[in-house]
């Protein structure tokens, strides 16, 4: 399912408390944990996550890593108590994954619980948590994304045709794959970012818009194909 436009998959349950959820293994008795998608939307992209150096048993509550953005220094923690059996040393080295794939390859730790009912008693399903972790998006202003953006621009009281400058200029200093959000109020920016993504070849992921301002999400190619010549 989606919470105003952010993704919750509902084959695994969650500790809205600590921004946490778990997904049991099909096999049965190991779990694994990582953090929810709003999350990452909130803190912006993950620069490290460390892991705490704790082997066997975790208490309910007691952090297993802590992650850091720019705007975010955080906890991750176990929503029951378990068995430590597995950290995913794939995200301490692409601490990205927690943006990227949250609920994929982002995983953070594999666990099997002290009492296999915990989960069950402890946790919430997707949609029993679902209207309050739509009420937090709100309050936070949380926008979930197709990529989590590198750079936010903001280029308010600007012609189209200084921001779109402004927008190569800026990507002409990001390493392919980033994205970039560019929020505008001028009224012509939905036309002109079509016509500037077929230009560049640089894709246009999203489009939103509040009020009178248009937020859209862009992402720097590597090799881009233009489908038409600038004119």
């Amino acid at each position: 399912m989606e919470v105003a436009g952010c993704p919750l998959p509902e084959d695994r349950r969650y500790d809205l408390k600590n921004d946490v959820w778990w997904a049991d293994d099909p096999h049965g008795g190991a779990a694994r944990i990582g953090i929810l998608g709003t999350l990452g939307a909130f803190a912006g992209p993950f620069r490290s996550l460390t892991f705490r150096p704790i082997e066997g048993t975790v208490g309910q509550g007691r952090s297993v890593a802590t992650v850091e953005s720019t705007r975010f220094t955080g906890a991750i923690r176990v929503p029951c108590d378990v068995v430590l059996l597995a950290r995913n040393e794939e995200v301490a080295r692409r601490p990205r994954l927690l943006n990227d794939d949250p609920y994929g390859e982002g995983w953070v730790v594999q666990v099997r619980p002290v009492r296999a009912d915990a989960p069950g008693l402890l946790l919430e399903t997707a949609a029993q948590i679902a209207q309050r972790l739509e009420e937090r998006i709100r309050a936070q202003r949380i926008r979930c994304w197709p990529a989590t953006p590198d750079l936010e621009l903001y280029e308010i009281g600007v012609e189209c045709s200084a921001v779109l400058t402004r927008l190569n200029e800026e990507l002409a200093g990001h390493p392919p794959g980033d994205a970039i959000l560019l929020v505008t109020d001028d009224p012509t920016s939905p036309i002109e970012m079509v016509r500037w993504s077929d230009q560049t070849g640089h894709p246009v992921l999203a489009h939103r818009r509040e009020g009178n301002l248009h937020q859209f999400l862009v992402r720097k190619e590597a090799e881009p194909k233009p489908r038409r010549r600038p004119g």
